[in-house]
């Protein structure tokens, strides 16, 4: 379980993950290590984990980066530890699945090459080459706002989850 988090607090967390990725951690990378503090996993080792996950996995433009951190970040949050636990694994698969229908809500798709308007895979699957963080990059990509949507739809789950613990 997370300890209570301000407003503030939340806020500049959402802020931080678009700052990360404007310094050019990918989209996974800057929403994870965001928030990672929280459950005890510094910012390197949260960055290593994600790395993986950028560019919609590994840059073949599948899930989005981004929405892949809410999925994380929701394990970390609430993931069953014990291997026969059902109830905790249907617990966890019901948060992620309420948010991501609010990330395909907020965004209309939850997969990479939609959100960037790319007509389908075999482009996205030609190379595993990053692409250069440029002044161009930004101005054409819709990721930053990607990142703002999955970070806040991340610390508004956390800010109810809080507030539900608080009247219990």
């Amino acid at each position: 379980m997370h300890i209570p988090l301000t407003d503030q607090d939340l806020e500049e967390r959402v802020v931080r993950a678009v700052d990360n990725f404007m310094a050019g951690y990918g989209c996974c990378q800057s929403v994870v290590a965001a928030f990672s503090d929280i459950y005890g996993l510094d910012e390197v080792m949260a960055k290593r984990i994600a790395a993986g996950f950028g560019g919609g996995i590994g840059r073949m433009r599948m899930m989005c980066g981004a929405v892949s951190a809410i999925v994380m970040l929701v394990g970390l949050d609430c993931g069953q530890t014990e291997g026969s636990d059902r109830d905790g694994k249907s617990a966890c698969y019901k948060v992620v699945q309420e948010l991501l229908a609010k990330s395909k809500s907020e965004n209309g798709s939850l997969i990479c090459a939609e959100i960037l308007g790319i007509k389908g895979y075999d482009k996205a699957l030609s190379s595993y080459i990053a692409s250069a963080r440029t002044a161009e990059y930004y101005k054409k990509r819709p990721c930053a706002a990607k990142v703002e949507s999955a970070a806040r739809i991340f610390a508004d789950y956390l800010k109810q989850s809080s507030a539900r613990h608080l009247t219990q």
